[in-house]
């Protein structure tokens, strides 16, 4: 039996979603609570990978059993007793064996939060960034990354991947509250995607770069041009989707409150 779970962490703590040999993980701590429910050692495949300090208010498993988990509520319960608190799972799904977590999502959505007045109450939870965002000029950005869908020139160096064609279906910047955000969707990532593609806006942003030097980066496809990645704490993914699960959930960090049509947002 295959079964897809939905969970949500945050990442302070944690050397990011993948096991480590050396670091803990969540993906440690939430094998070992599954195979504490169903009385075997579990292994779980994520829908992605977090780096180390990013958080996720969505998150996709899929694990294999031997016997059909007949009460999920139960089943939730438990996993739950056994996390720590900052792991939590919402939803159990029963799938076809044949469905995966990764190679199945249509699309992944993150949102990077951005505070800039000093407040102990976010440390972690968000980016401290003192200077001012132009919204009308990182907006000009996100309007340079349609043109384009290589994106090698944010990814990490030294990856693994046979292809760095991504698909951006949003990207776009917004002031909600005391918080700038920048909320991106695509049908896949590369690895460190969005805090390079951040880290690169905030250089047009404080115009080290221009809107040209931007384009200019991306066509080079090398990761040396592009900016520094941002801290990752004000990283969230908080949205993945799959055609086998109907009305998907856009969970927002609590600190920028729970719908995106929220009447703080301008």
């Amino acid at each position: 039996m295959r079964y897809f779970l939905e969970l949500a962490y945050n990442g302070t703590k944690y050397s990011g979603w993948q096991i480590q040999h050396n670091a803990i993980s969540v993906q440690q701590l939430v094998d070992e609570a599954i195979g504490k429910v169903v009385g075997k050692p579990t292994v779980s495949l994520g829908c992605g990978r977090t780096d180390t300090g990013v958080h996720a208010t969505q998150f996709y498993i899929h694990f294999d059993v031997e016997n059909k988990i007949s009460d999920t509520a139960k089943f939730i319960f438990q996993t739950n007793a056994i996390l720590p608190f900052d792991i939590c799972v919402f939803n159990l799904f029963d799938v076809d064996d044949k469905c995966h977590a990764r190679f199945d999502a249509t699309s992944r959505t993150y949102h990077y939060i951005i505070h800039h007045a000093k407040n102990p109450f976010v440390n972690n939870m968000s980016a401290y960034m003192p200077s001012k965002i132009d919204l009308g000029l990182m907006n000009e950005c996100c309007q340079i990354l349609y043109r384009y869908t290589n994106y090698e020139c944010f990814c990490k160096s030294n990856t693994q991947v046979k292809t760095f064609e991504c698909k951006i279906e949003k990207a776009e910047w917004y002031v909600c509250g005391e918080f700038t955000i920048f909320t991106i969707t695509a049908d896949r990532f590369l690895r460190g995607m969005v805090r390079a593609i951040v880290g690169t806006m905030m250089n047009v942003n404080n115009r080290k770069i221009t809107l040209n030097n931007l384009e200019e980066i991306i066509q080079s496809n090398n990761r040396r041009n592009a900016g520094k990645s941002v801290n990752p704490h004000g990283l969230y993914l908080t949205q993945v989707k799959y055609n086998f699960i109907s009305n998907p959930v856009l969970r927002l960090p609590v600190i920028i409150g729970q719908t995106e049509n929220n009447s703080n947002i301008k």
